[in-house]
């Protein structure tokens, strides 16, 4: 057969022999004039057969795979760490900031369809538009990625392919199914989109339409994206009627061992000396939830009871800096002050150091997990467990000065 014809007829799925068989005729990177490094193309022609098996049309694949290829800038992007870690005092100066507060109570108004919002998923306005100030600066910030290309670098790249083939194959469904054209799907190089950052899995798990216009349309309807938003945080566990956390004060000689570990409601924290910063009373609702300490910034720093609903923020981005910018966000656009206890001074971390103190945890016999540079749940774990050894308080803060008592002890 004339090689022109067996593509055209290939990409049509009417070739001699059915699918496309690498061993036999061209390969799908062929039929789609993909060019480029070999490991992405022998990502695709894994992928396409993949797709097709999962259901994809043929149509739809190659339409939209023709003449894809991967982008440096996301595997760039991908593999990226930061030189220094960021302290939880800048992140939350820079976020909390006074014309986005100012920003966000103009918003409690101007969006007609809070009200139903509310009604329908119980989580309060103020969260939302907290959401919405961090992930686009109110919807200005969406990102001009093509969430095909970047989800197909991504998966290509193989860090993290299962999760990566399955947003491409997720958003590829909401091409097919008339949500939105490729021309639409646009966001960051990570494959978040909208105005909200939804992964195309989280689009069809949850977007919804809450201007009435038939359609889900999370980048260009503030009303679709904030009602898209309150649906995933109802669906993560968010609890009506609670608050999210609350700062508190803790008394002198207080076992710091217990943040992040004990899970209690206000009452037991409160026979423990723990108290309200602003000398408030619990609600009854409040009252009855349970409730982990954190203290962000070490024991000099504001601490805060959380409660579920601060874990319910967390399925929208698991960090505790994040979940408390959206907190107190929502906080200051219901007309409330700043916290009560600086934000103390803290030094950056550099990656060394963070990597180093691993290290040294693992040496010393306490686990925080594969030493990687991410100051997570387990490191900070580790590191209570090491200061409690050492008579000091538990805070699990790596600052300077325990970066090199971990040294020094290694």
């Amino acid at each position: 057969m004339h090689r022109r014809l067996f593509l055209i007829l290939a990409l049509a799925g009417l070739a001699p022999g059915g699918d496309v068989d690498a061993q036999t005729g061209p390969t799908p990177a062929d039929l789609l004039g993909i060019t480029g490094e070999p490991y992405f193309i022998e990502w695709l022609n894994g992928f396409y057969q993949r797709a097709l098996q999962a259901g994809v049309p043929r149509a739809l694949l190659n339409r939209e795979l023709s003449g894809l290829s991967s982008d440096p800038r996301i595997t760039a992007l991908d593999a990226q760490q930061p030189e220094f870690a960021r302290p939880i005092s800048t992140y939350i100066d820079g976020t909390v900031s006074q014309k986005r507060i100012e920003i966000g109570r103009e918003k409690r108004v101007s969006i007609t369809q809070f009200p139903a919002i509310e009604r329908t998923y119980g989580v309060p306005r103020d969260i939302l538009i907290a959401v919405w100030a961090m992930e686009s600066n109110f919807g200005a910030l969406q990102g001009d990625f093509d969430i095909i290309r970047c989800l197909a670098t991504l998966a290509a790249a193989g860090r993290r392919r299962d999760w990566a083939e399955g947003e491409l194959l997720a958003a590829l469904k909401i091409i097919g199914d008339g949500d939105a054209p490729r021309s639409r799907l646009r966001g960051s190089w990570a494959g978040a989109m909208g105005q909200t950052q939804f992964l195309p899995s989280a689009f069809l798990a949850t977007a919804v339409d809450a201007d009435g216009d038939g359609q889900r349309d999370i980048w260009g309807s503030a009303p679709d994206a904030l009602a898209s938003a309150a649906n995933l945080l109802a669906k993560g566990g968010w609890r009506r009627g609670e608050g999210w956390a609350f700062e508190v004060v803790l008394p002198a000689g207080f076992d710091y061992g217990l943040s992040e570990n004990a899970t209690q409601v206000p009452d037991w924290w409160r026979a423990k000396g723990v108290r309200k910063a602003d000398g408030t009373a619990w609600n009854p609702a409040d009252k009855e939830a349970p409730a982990v300490l954190l203290l962000p910034a070490g024991a000099a720093g504001p601490a805060f009871l959380a409660l579920p609903n601060h874990f319910a923020i967390r399925t929208y981005n698991n960090s505790i800096a994040y979940a408390l910018a959206v907190g107190l966000l929502a906080d200051r656009f219901a007309g409330g002050g700043p916290l009560r206890t600086p934000w103390p001074h803290e030094t950056p971390l550099s990656l060394t150091d963070r990597l180093d103190s691993q290290t040294a945890l693992i040496k010393l016999g306490f686990n925080p997990g594969p030493a990687d540079g991410a100051i997570g749940m387990m490191t900070r774990q580790a590191l209570r467990a090491w200061q409690k050894s050492k008579g000091l308080p538990a805070d699990g803060y790596l600052s300077p000065q325990m970066v090199a008592m971990l040294h020094k002890s290694a």
